[in-house]
């Protein structure tokens, strides 16, 4: 399939995946609420070992990413794998390679004796919905994600 292979990202990975960080951001339209530049990006994943990413290669050209992170399930008493973006470069959609980069993660997940695999998708994208499905996901609708950022989230830690 189009020569396609994947990679653990390392150190000498981080403007890819700044890149692919940009252009999703792009997609989503949300370019506005980047801050992470790549000095950020490259301590927090690899100092602080806050994330992993995989990136998937079209005959050599950086094509894809899954970014993710460990999680903690208290029921399963289990690490569980975030997924935190998955991307595909537009020109290299509809090959399989976001499926891939899943079964990736998924043996990943395995292998690391993970309980589950889990990730968030915003209501609006259509079109990444039915290939969760199709995949065999499971949408959570009973559970809703809430967030504290910036100032609110300084106002909670000062109390």
């Amino acid at each position: 399939m189009d020569d396609i292979s994947f990679k653990k990202a390392g150190r000498e990975d981080v403007p890819v995946i700044m890149d692919f960080i940009r252009a999703l951001a792009e997609y989503e339209k949300l370019e506005h609420e980047i801050t992470a530049d790549l000095n950020t990006l490259e301590c927090e994943m690899f100092d602080k070992r806050g994330a992993n990413a995989i990136i998937a290669y079209c005959q050599g050209v950086p094509c894809g990413m899954a970014l993710y992170f460990y999680n903690f399930s208290t029921f399963l008493g289990r690490r569980g794998i975030y997924l935190e973006d998955l991307f595909v470069v537009p020109a290299y959609r509809s090959r399989g390679i976001g499926t891939l980069l899943l079964r990736e993660l998924a043996k990943t997940a395995i292998s690391e004796g993970c309980g589950r695999l889990e990730w968030s998708c915003l209501d609006w994208n259509t079109p990444s919905i039915g290939f969760y499905k199709s995949l065999g996901a499971q949408p959570m609708d009973e559970w809703t994600v809430y967030r504290v950022t910036g100032k609110t989230l300084e106002q909670l830690a000062r109390g």
